[in-house]
């Protein structure tokens, strides 16, 4: 097994990622009020990409074309404070995950570098 999708079991792993994600986006209030009144539509949108963005099937792509995550996410102000909160909630996924031996802690790693890199390439405001 080769990409991180197929070490850690596919888009289960990354449905239950997103899922435990979103509990604490649900009660953010700094980050709630920046998504839609119903989750699931972003929570599938967010596992779909993670999971083609780490080998997965491109299905993705294929729904909703290149991820443009800038773009995607320019309408929003994004600063250090709600990159901080997003990274906290995503990270705390992590950590979850890792804690009941579905990541091992180097999969976990390079997990947690990428949604690093990704969360400060969206900051868009001071």
């Amino acid at each position: 097994m080769d990409t991180l999708s197929e070490r850690v079991g596919g888009e289960p792993f990354f449905v239950d990622l997103v899922n435990r994600f979103y509990l604490g986006v649900a009660g953010d209030p700094l980050l709630r009020p920046m998504y839609p009144d119903h989750l699931a539509e972003s929570s599938r949108h967010l596992a779909l990409f993670l999971l083609q963005y780490w080998g997965g099937p491109g299905t993705y792509g294929e729904e909703r074309g290149h991820p443009r995550l800038r773009m995607r996410h320019a309408p929003f102000v994004i600063g250090p404070a709600e990159r901080d909160a997003w990274l906290r909630h995503m990270l705390a996924a992590v950590l979850e995950l890792e804690a009941a031996s579905r990541l091992t802690a180097a999969d976990a790693s390079e997990l947690r570098d990428y949604l690093e890199m990704a969360a400060n390439s969206l900051v868009n405001s001071p």
